[in-house]
């Protein structure tokens, strides 16, 4: 597990499962928002959007936490390693809900309000995204695809997984 892609709906937890990872695996860590957006809501071109996807997976070790449809594939082409955390609805606009106001790392501005388009792709998300998704990842049984419909579902396999993979590094 050296390239890795975290993906699901806006307030899933994708950012925190990432951060997690990073810290036990001790992988760079990249946030598509991040990469996409500048600090004043603007965002980059397509064109430097994509050459920062290209660079990152051209590399030997990367998490990269995001959805981002268009690029998908080629993270998908690139990845060993795919977290999905294909959550309810009302959970994700909950979750995004709590973090309004907070500063982040995954995310170059502060949210001072949860924004009605926000909250509506959210809503949407399942019906607009999901079977995007899912079709994209059935082209690629070649990677680790982890899918979990709760957090304790994921939590679980993590907190196992990592615990058994750290283990496996302290008896080398």
């Amino acid at each position: 597990m050296k390239r890795i892609i975290v993906i699901g709906c806006p307030g899933a937890g994708k950012s925190t499962l990432a951060r997690k990872l990073r810290d036990t695996l001790r992988l760079p860590l990249f946030y598509c928002d991040v990469l996409f957006f500048n600090s004043d809501k603007t965002n980059v071109s397509r064109d430097e959007f994509d050459k920062s996807i290209l660079n990152i997976t051209e590399t030997n070790e990367w998490i990269v936490d995001g959805n981002y449809l268009r690029t998908m594939p080629i993270r998908l082409e690139k990845c060993d390693t795919v977290f999905f955390l294909d959550y309810p609805t009302e959970l994700c606009l909950e979750n995004a809900a709590k973090r309004i106001g907070t500063k982040r790392e995954d995310l170059p501005w502060i949210e001072n309000d949860f924004d009605e388009d926000f909250k509506q792709y959210i809503k949407d998300f399942a019906k607009d995204q999901l079977p995007k998704i899912y079709s994209l990842l059935s082209q690629h049984s070649d990677k680790n695809i982890y899918v979990f419909h709760n957090p304790s579902e994921c939590d679980d396999f993590v907190n196992l997984y990592l615990q058994s993979a750290l283990g496996n590094k302290a008896d080398k």
